[in-house]
């Protein structure tokens, strides 16, 4: 998965890098379910394979949708965490999770989160990117300090 697309579509571009269901899984469990590290994101319930899972990170990585770096805490393992770009796609994710809530069914709380999105619009969507940009780059900011859970949002 590179950049170099075989038309500069943008649609075309982006699904180049985005449009497997397993890169889109791991965006997911960075923004919604705090997942930072390897492990965490095999054990999401639609099992991931090792192989797999260590691929689309590296290419997350190598297009700058997350950085990795060491654990300061466990010198084998790696902390994941999102760059703006990343956070930047707080609003397909939350789209396609209103789309899938709305015509597919589902869990109901994760689809209470996609439709609190839904319903709160823009103001929802960038609080919940300050929350983000705080946890994954720490930018820190008066509007950051007390940001609303998932649940408050709308």
């Amino acid at each position: 998965m590179s950049t170099k697309g075989r038309s500069g579509c943008p649609i075309n571009l982006s699904l180049e890098l985005l449009g497997d269901r397993w890169t889109l899984l791991i965006i997911r469990d960075l923004i919604f379910a705090g997942k930072r590290h390897f492990r965490e994101f095999l054990q999401s319930d639609e099992g991931i394979s090792s192989r797999t899972l260590a691929e689309r990170l590296q290419t997350l990585v190598d297009e700058g949708i997350l950085t990795r770096s060491d654990d300061p805490t466990h010198g084998l393992k790696a902390i994941y965490r999102l760059t703006d770009a990343g956070i930047d796609l707080l609003p397909v994710l939350a789209t396609l999770a209103a789309w899938g809530s709305k015509h597919r069914g589902g869990d109901d709380k994760l689809a209470q989160i996609a439709d609190e999105l839904a319903v709160g619009g823009e103001p929802a969507l960038e609080r919940m990117k300050r929350k983000l940009r705080t946890e994954h780059l720490g930018q820190r900011g008066g509007a950051a300090a007390r940001l609303p859970l998932m649940g408050e949002i709308g």
